[in-house]
């Protein structure tokens, strides 16, 4: 299989090539800056990774990009990135949830031996909110047991144990640190982000369950739907401060 993926839902840009077609396998990767700032080297970085594989775009089974939540700018640099070059190579796209990716990764650096296994994702979303989502591992696939929500740090807890040992992953820890109350002391908190690499991983088995899309209707996942107050609703919060007082 060809994969092509990126992320840019987060400070730091991901990128990676894999290839195992029987006549020959690697994996090349690379990062960089993310989110709001992606636009100035996604493009530039595939291209080199691609030259770096020897493939064409065209050879790709799939491109797939981190699908949010996360930074809206990012969300929306790799969707259109991969719109653009999935036009172009004629090859669909495979839009992967960050969160999920974050918690592959979390499997694959601390909890590869296990067989079965929780992870709830913690991503920083600013606005003093976290994007939360939990995951059980199970016989090598992932089942989501909490969609993406946006919850306050005081907020946030796992789900009930179900087999194997239940984690947090993410970048949360550092921002939000005693604010996270409903996380076990002796809970493992485990440092990640959503890296190309792990949507490699993950992209057989969803792509044989037929999540991949034609280009045209690849489309990002907000959550958030709003970051602004409307002129009237900052007014309304200004005169219910001044009653206050």
């Amino acid at each position: 299989m060809k994969l092509l993926a990126f992320d840019t839902s987060t400070d730091v840009m991901s990128i990676a090539v894999s290839r195992d077609d029987g006549a020959a396998a690697g994996l090349w990767q690379q990062q960089g800056v993310g989110g709001a700032k992606a636009s100035t080297g996604l493009i530039a970085g595939v291209l080199e990774l691609m030259r770096q594989s020897g493939m064409a775009l065209s050879e790709l089974d799939a491109i797939c990009f981190g699908c949010g939540p996360g930074s809206f700018t990012g969300l929306r640099t790799a969707c259109a990135v991969a719109q653009g070059l999935a036009f172009g190579a004629h090859v669909p796209v495979l839009p992967v949830n960050s969160l999920l990716a974050v918690a592959e990764e979390a499997r694959h650096s601390a909890l590869l031996a296990a067989e079965s296994g929780q992870v709830t994702a913690l991503l920083d979303a600013r606005m003093d909110e976290i994007y939360l989502a939990s995951f059980a591992f199970e016989r090598g696939s992932w089942t989501e047991l909490q969609p993406a929500m946006l919850v306050k740090p005081e907020a946030v807890a796992l789900p009930v144990p179900g087999a194997g040992e239940s984690v947090a992953a993410g970048n949360a820890f550092a921002v939000y640190g005693e604010r996270l109350i409903g996380l076990p002391a002796a809970a493992a908190r485990i440092q990640a982000l959503p890296q190309a690499a792990a949507m490699l991983r993950l992209a057989p088995h969803m792509l044989a369950a037929g999540k991949a899309v034609a280009a045209e209707h690849a489309l990002p996942t907000y959550v958030r739907d709003k970051v602004a107050q409307t002129t009237a609703e900052r007014a309304a919060i200004k005169a219910a401060q001044v009653a206050a007082a």
